[in-house]
């Protein structure tokens, strides 16, 4: 059974950093794309980024340049450095996987921006 745990969230001031890691279990990992994403409270889920099992990445535009996502195959663990954050950045970040046909999410971790 593919579980995935989020975990780094927490507050931080207006141009700080966080690094959020997302732990795989239960599945290959090194052979399947997993990405991150975030809601904010009142709004849908979005993509905030994502990595292919040979490191393509795609950024969503608000985040170009500020965010890096990466991953640690060894490791089965994805990362998310999240640098100068803005208070637009408050959400639950989610990570997931993309097994064959489907998507595994994890629980979630709460990043808040504020000063």
């Amino acid at each position: 059974q593919v579980q995935l745990v989020e975990s780094g969230g927490g507050l931080v001031q207006p141009g700080g950093s966080l690094r959020l890691s997302c732990a795989a279990s239960g599945t290959i990992f090194s052979i399947y794309p997993m990405g991150w994403y975030r809601q904010a409270p009142g709004k849908q889920r979005e993509l905030v980024a994502t990595i292919t099992a040979g490191y393509r990445i795609n950024y969503a535009d608000p985040v170009k340049g500020r965010f890096t996502i990466s991953r640690d195959n060894a490791k089965k663990t994805g990362y998310l450095q999240m640098n100068s954050l803005r208070a637009e950045d408050t959400a639950v970040y989610y990570c997931n996987l993309q097994q064959n046909n489907f998507v595994y999410w994890g629980q979630g971790t709460q990043v808040t921006v504020s000063s």
